[in-house]
């Protein structure tokens, strides 16, 4: 597998249905056309880019082709990304960091609101 046959594999968003189906179980390729929504030339195309990639793994049983998610090239691609996870979580607890000083501030900011309005409110 190289990485940018896992790239182009990926970029595909018809693959990546495919992909989310084999991750919650082994799916012959009918049961897979029809989950998709293609037809099953298109989808033997797809899974062949899959399983050149080495993605996806495909076994007979019977007259059936099975297809199952090798984690391997995914584990790759989980490792590769690790660096450029903590950039983003780095990034959204700034974020929240920021929402919560916000929140904190208007909060405030009401309470003394409602103070001024009940000093200035004739009716007392």
């Amino acid at each position: 597998m190289s990485d940018a046959s896992l790239w182009t594999a990926l970029a595909d968003p018809h693959r990546r249905v495919i992909v989310g189906l084999l991750l919650e179980r082994p799916r012959p390729v009918g049961e897979i056309a029809d989950a998709c929504g293609l037809s099953q030339p298109s989808t033997s195309k797809h899974l062949k880019v899959l399983r050149e990639a080495g993605l996806v793994r495909v076994r007979q049983d019977a007259q059936r082709r099975v297809y199952t998610l090798d984690p391997a090239p995914i584990a790759e691609l989980d490792a590769w990304l690790a660096p450029y996870r903590k950039l983003w979580n780095d990034s959204l607890d700034a974020l929240g960091r920021r929402l919560d000083e916000t929140a904190a501030t208007a909060a405030t900011m009401g309470e003394s609101s409602d103070e001024d309005n009940r000093a200035h409110d004739p009716k007392d």
